[in-house]
């Protein structure tokens, strides 16, 4: 097989994108006194607008005890996965309990949120999406759909 083989266009795609690291505690916190989503902070760790990428959306969301995101909804499907603590994840009507190592699928357009347990909560959250500034957010009391950045 020649060097022309048949992933040969595949990686030409990604030639131009290079490995990076990002270090949470570099990285601005948000969310802080935004009662409109709830009450959690977050930080966006690669996200295009922000980091060297184009293709995913990271970050990590931080909730005290009882803390909560409010009920929201957005176009693209979206991930969690719990890093320390526990608590609640609802989406379209069901719960999710969410806790260290448990992943939850979100589907795009579903409404869902968060409510963090006695200890609080963090978790990763994902989009595959290259810019989180391009995600919008729909609250369910909200007049108007926005970014969150």
């Amino acid at each position: 097989m020649d060097s022309d083989g048949p992933n040969a266009d595949q990686a030409g795609d990604t030639a131009a994108l290079q490995p990076f690291s990002v270090s949470a505690a570099e990285t601005p916190l948000e969310g802080a006194g935004d009662v409109q989503s709830g009450h959690l902070t977050w930080r966006t760790l690669i996200s295009g607008d922000r980091t060297p990428s184009d293709e995913i959306t990271l970050g990590v969301a931080d909730f005290p005890p009882h803390g909560t995101l409010n009920l929201h909804r957005h176009g693209p499907a979206e991930f969690y996965f719990g890093l320390s603590g526990e608590g609640t994840v609802f989406i379209n009507g069901a719960s999710f309990k969410i806790a260290q190592g448990v992943a939850i699928f979100i589907p795009g357009n579903s409404e869902h949120g968060v409510v963090a347990g006695d200890r609080g909560l963090s978790l990763v959250y994902g989009f595959a999406r290259g810019s989180f500034d391009n995600i919008i957010y729909h609250f369910r009391d909200e007049a108007q759909p926005r970014a969150l950045t």
